[in-house]
């Protein structure tokens, strides 16, 4: 802390007559003079040292007691690694003390500099830097022809490439790395090696972006499959996954995925960590049970035997739906927020995914009814085969006592009448993302529901009818173009759209 503004001299006298008194605390004693505690201790003890005499109180010298020569043999060492290596001072100091020879870096700075390799400060270098920097045409700015390529990169790049490439011509023009750096928020290291880039392999290694060695989409069946199933059949006690355990999980099975990449992964997805750990996890304790069954039942379905994925699409309004839209040059195209529905609907439908075909009527109701009135019309469609396999979700009409009483009944009567007979394949509770007819849905809603404008209930039935009767291509490729996944029965998949349901 500084001294009051009065003469010097006299003001240390007082402080230390005062301080000999003992009338005030010193602590308090020093905030009154506005001075530290370590100063006034410092003046209190030379005043005791000196035996009370006056004339201490004048600044001693600054110059040090005692200065060391560098000799020649280490001044010839400093200039030589110098230009072996092209160090700088703290390099240099630090081989050298390695080396048995104890010479402090502002010595051999001081050294480089009497010999001319340290390069005195330009003080136009960062107004030179700032100007060719922000400038449409640098070509102008830099007073000099401009290495092939650099002009378009420092104008037209993206700030990554602009940076680089004003590193790089400061650097060829010769200004020190301190002041590149600190005029484009760079570190000298990052400038020497673009430097570095440029001098090895031109524009085409400077400008060249790396991608990541880890193809994401060899991981991600793997991420979705572990973020599917719930964290005890991991032997983890919690109903939801954390991104720790996860990523510990995915380790252990051969996944070596940083935190960063699994959010990544989880993001191209369509969902955000949070709320896929609670909508893509399945809370089902015989989540492995049940999804074993589905696939064993997969992998041996024989031609006299057909799947389907069944679910409910709705209730939905038909009104103006928001959305892209294309428009004419200065029309505004306006959802309004309060609409009168034109009526409403649900889509039951189900899903062959041996014969790539869809089955849907129009309900009103989701119950048992529509349930048994689906088991019915695709038995009759499937006459040919010997069993068909219903896959649902865990709805409570989807497993009612009623549903299964009937199924019950189909079956016992399957062999009189010369018809399949109904086996179910529930899916676990909570994973209507592996609800294959989720895809359909999903795809159908985009193409068909969002951004619509139908002007009847029966407009509307009458484009889903059109939709689902296209030529679908094989289960396992996008059927009708607008799905997110593929259309097939896999654990790492998310059927249902983020965006579309």
């Amino acid at each position: 802390m500084p001294w009051r503004t009065r003469n010097l001299i006299e003001a240390r006298e007082a402080f230390v007559r005062a301080a000999e008194l003992g009338d005030v605390y010193f602590s308090r004693l020093c905030r009154s003079f506005g001075i530290s505690r370590v100063t006034g201790y410092k003046w209190f003890s030379r005043y005791q040292e000196a035996g009370n005499r006056c004339d201490v109180f004048e600044d001693r010298s600054r110059r040090p007691h005692r200065t060391t020569v560098t000799s020649e043999q280490a001044e010839q060492d400093v200039l030589r690694l110098r230009a072996q290596h092209g160090w700088g001072p703290h390099k240099i100091s630090f081989a050298l003390r390695t080396d048995g020879t104890s010479v402090g870096h502002s010595t051999v700075y001081r050294i480089l500099k009497k010999h001319g390799h340290i390069q005195m400060e330009d003080p136009d270098a960062s107004a030179w830097i700032h100007n060719a920097f922000v400038a449409g045409n640098p070509e102008p700015c830099v007073d000099a022809e401009l290495p092939a390529g650099f002009a378009d990169h420092l104008s037209n790049g993206c700030l990554r490439d602009r940076k680089k490439a004003m590193a790089v011509i400061a650097r060829l023009k010769g200004i020190p790395l301190h002041t590149i750096a600190k005029c484009l928020s760079l570190t000298p290291r990052t400038i020497s090696r673009h430097s570095a880039q440029y001098a090895s392999g031109g524009l085409e290694e400077l400008f060249h972006h790396r991608t990541s060695k880890i193809n994401d989409g060899a991981h991600e069946g793997a991420v979705f499959a572990m973020l599917h199933s719930p964290p005890s059949a991991s032997g983890i006690n919690r109903t939801t996954w954390k991104m720790a355990d996860l990523q510990r999980v995915l380790r252990e099975r051969g996944h070596l995925l940083s935190e960063g990449r699994i959010r990544r992964i989880i993001k191209a997805g369509g969902y955000k960590w949070r709320r896929a750990k609670v909508v893509l996890t399945s809370n089902d304790p015989e989540y492995e049970t049940k999804l074993r069954s589905v696939k064993a039942i997969l992998a041996n379905l024989t031609a006299d035997q057909a799947f389907f994925s069944i679910d409910e699409y709705g209730p939905f309004a038909i009104k103006r739906k928001p959305g892209r839209k294309l428009v004419e040059p200065g029309t505004k195209y306006i959802v309004p927020q309060w609409q009168k529905s034109k009526g409403w609907m649900i889509i039951t439908a189900a899903l062959d995914l041996s014969r790539n075909q869809v089955t849907h009527f129009y309900s009103r109701n989701k119950n048992t009814n529509e349930m048994i009135k689906m088991a019915d019309i695709l038995r009759s469609q499937c006459r040919e085969c010997s069993k068909i396999y219903l896959s649902w979700d865990a709805a409570s009409w989807h497993i009612s006592k009623k549903l299964l009483a009937h199924i019950e009944q189909i079956n016992a009567q399957a062999e009189k009448d010369c018809s399949p007979s109904i086996e179910l394949a529930p899916l676990p509770a909570g994973a209507q993302f592996l609800n294959v007819i989720e895809s359909i849905f999903s795809g159908m809603s985009r193409a068909i529901i969002h951004n619509s404008d139908y002007p009847s209930l029966d407009a509307a039935k009458a484009a889903i009818d059109r939709y689902f009767a296209g030529n679908p291509k094989r289960a396992g490729c996008k059927i009708w173009g607008k799905e997110l996944v593929p259309s097939e029965f896999h654990e790492g998949q998310n059927c249902k759209d983020p965006a579309y349901r």
